[in-house]
């Protein structure tokens, strides 16, 4: 691994220049932590501008940086679109392998956003809201990422992927073979739960996430699901006999083009799913009423910045990176 992070810190030299130190940066609060390591908001002292700044998890790590931290290096190092969260550069501590990546700060996440605002968002608004996941998505896709890598072949992939109310069915049936189509799932989960303020399959487990599923969308079987059968984790589950598709009634008053939408984003076939580019193209984004650009979206207060923290310190201040 140790070989590995060097190889990295030698390319992204030759790529970017020299890594800057952590200390350069005034931590002022923590903002959120994923599954590789905690995220702060930050002001870059030279410059000035106010960054995310994201410490890579080394809990167990004795060899180095972890090659999944690696991989999310790699990847958005390449990547630049409008609808992608920029990594910007890639700082060190006070030792070598302490690594902090220096991303591009937002100043809401969806998440938060739903859980604070007073009014829901219009449909216009989330007619733009969902446009930009899907040019996100588009360029993610067309460029070989999924919320996990794939690659041709694609390689066998474990199931504990995406937060269990946007999993799609074959993960949550324990397909190990995994493509774009889960992402579009859990971009029906979005579409859907602004479209009705409120999530749409709140499950608590796994084995409701799959009952409310079917409840919604009818019974899967091998007519309209090829292979549905022989998934693996197919004899852990007792599906309910449910022979109708409710998202109509669910969504009484969307337009047909949304429902159609919606119905191609929840097809239990992975390979009859629609893809980003198909979502861009849908009817549904070009009649009335229709999206908002970007600039007259509303702005709305910074919640995560109201979270008890820590008077704001310098990294430079710490004993020890």
């Amino acid at each position: 691994f140790m070989v590995i992070f060097f190889l990295f810190l030698f390319g992204f030299v030759l790529q970017f220049g020299s890594c800057r130190s952590v200390r350069e940066f005034e931590k002022l609060n923590r903002i959120g932590e994923g599954t590789y390591g905690i995220v702060y908001r930050a002001r870059d002292t030279r410059s000035n501008e106010i960054v995310a700044l994201k410490k890579v998890r080394m809990d167990k790590e004795k060899d180095g940086i972890p090659i999944s931290s690696l991989r999310e290096i790699t990847l958005l190092l390449r990547l630049r679109h409008p609808n992608i969260v920029e990594l910007k550069e890639v700082v060190v501590g006070s030792q070598l392998e302490s690594l902090f990546l220096v991303m591009s700060y937002c100043e809401q996440d969806l998440a938060s956003l739903l859980e604070n605002m007073q009014t829901p968002f219009s449909e216009t608004q989330v007619k733009c809201i969902v446009l930009q996941l899907l040019k996100g998505l588009e360029y993610l896709h067309h460029n070989f990422i999924i919320h996990r890598m794939y690659g041709i072949p694609q390689p066998l992939m474990t199931p504990r992927v995406v937060t269990l109310w946007y999993r799609a069915p074959e993960v949550l049936l324990g397909t190990k073979i995994q493509t774009t189509a889960l992402d579009m799932w859990a971009v029906g989960c979005i579409l859907a739960e602004l479209l009705a303020h409120k999530p749409l399959l709140p499950g608590t487990s796994e084995i409701q996430q799959v009952d409310l599923i079917v409840q919604l969308l009818g019974t899967p079987n091998e007519n309209i699901w090829p292979g549905f059968s022989q998934l693996p984790l197919i004899g852990q589950y007792s599906l309910r006999k449910q022979p109708y598709n409710n998202l109509k009634n669910k969504f009484t008053w969307l337009s047909d083009a949304g429902l159609r939408l919606l119905n191609l984003l929840f097809m239990y076939n992975p390979l009859r799913r629609a893809t980003a580019k198909d979502c861009l193209e849908s009817s549904y984004f070009k009649e009335k009423p229709l999206p908002c650009e970007p600039e007259l979206m509303p702005t709305f207060p910074h919640h995560r910045n109201k979270r008890a923290a820590p008077p704001a310190e310098s990294f430079s201040k710490r004993s020890k990176v």
